[in-house]
């Protein structure tokens, strides 16, 4: 019987590269693929040193990698997307569009065009029969809310190698196989970008302009170096000797006004979401479910699902039974039935 010839995206992390060696394991013809997507000249670019520790994982289980340089197609669809958002003054979520848009589209098309039977990742989710999304065992590492962009056909293509792992088991897999990468720290940062300050990565597109910042009782309190820096919720790099969080952003007059953690002004009971993907159409007929408006909401939240169908594109109205902390435009909501995850939207 032949064997299934898979290629593994093989990142500088040690999820991938427990993937490949359980692969191995399983009996698969194992092939690896380092993806080059950005490259700068900043002390924040790990791209070099990712390909360094690809490669002596690579060697050391003693499978291919091949290497694509995909600069091209990551600006045009990741980083401009970026940086349109920010000049609508949307907080984007760019890690939810690369999975959909370049390593389960992009990297996906060509291994099947290089006659591979399916693609690899290390990711946190859990694939079921009928093509089915689910949230990974440990809910706190789960990845879902980045693959919820993902349609039928791309995870009839993908394994999920890890899906009944939890994290340490991942790490202690690593060190009884000796994998070199074993004790490598997670990446924090931007997707393929690096650990770079989202302020300072804009700083590349965007000049400083110096505005307000205004309380909710409307006093002058500091001074921003430019509203699109900042979003909904924030906390962080306001300069401020006392806390207080963004709850509106005034691009035009380049204003940003903020207020305490508890305030009723940060809070929301329902958002509009477009551009809604639905991950299996199985289940579109659900109107009660869970839902996440950022990656580390856990648990998912109650809420009831209301479509528009005389939009353009398709609307969905998110009605929560509790009112929702510092929703941001831009930012991906994504729906779940219990274990499954459903669909997600843009949060308009």
């Amino acid at each position: 019987m032949k064997k299934e010839k898979i290629l593994v995206w093989l990142s500088w992390w040690v999820d991938s590269a427990v993937a490949a060696a359980l692969l191995l394991e399983q009996g698969y013809e194992v092939v690896g693929w380092f993806m080059k997507n950005y490259v700068s000249d900043t002390w924040t670019c790990t791209t070099y040193k990712d390909a360094a520790e690809a490669i002596k994982v690579a060697n050391f289980l003693w499978i291919e990698l091949l290497s694509f340089d995909l600069q091209k197609e990551y600006q045009e669809k990741i980083i401009d997307y970026i940086f349109a958002g920010y000049e609508k003054w949307i907080t984007p979520n760019p890690d939810v569009l690369c999975n959909s848009l370049i390593k389960f589209d992009v990297f996906l098309n060509k291994a099947l065009e290089m006659g591979f039977d399916k693609i690899a990742t290390g990711h946190y989710s859990r694939i079921k029969w009928q093509y089915e999304l689910l949230r990974w065992v440990d809910h706190d590492k789960d990845q879902s809310y980045f693959l919820a962009g993902l349609d039928q056909f791309q995870l009839s293509k993908s394994l999920f190698l890890l899906w009944d792992m939890i994290k340490s088991e991942v790490r202690q897999k690593a060190k009884e196989i000796w994998l070199p990468n074993a004790n490598r720290k997670d990446s924090q940062g931007l997707c393929f970008i690096g650990n770079v300050p989202i302020r300072e990565f804009l700083l590349q597109r965007f000049e400083k302009k110096e505005g307000d910042i205004i309380t909710l009782e409307g006093k002058i309190v500091w001074k921003h170096q430019w509203a699109y820096f900042y979003t909904i919720g924030q906390k962080q790099g306001l300069g401020l000797n006392f806390k207080a969080y963004v709850y509106r952003i005034d691009i035009e007059n380049n204003i940003l006004y903020v207020t305490d953690k508890d305030s009723e002004e940060l809070k929301t009971k329902s958002l509009i979401a477009k551009d809604w993907h639905w991950i299996n159409h199985n289940h579109s007929a659900i109107f009660n479910a869970t839902g996440k408006i950022r990656y580390r909401q856990n648990p998912p939240v109650p809420c009831t699902l209301s479509r528009d169908e005389n939009e353009v594109n398709g609307t969905m109205k998110v009605s929560f039974f509790e009112p929702q902390r510092a929703v941001a435009p831009g930012q991906i909501f994504v729906a779940y039935d219990w274990e499954i995850c459903l669909w997600c939207g843009t949060i308009a």
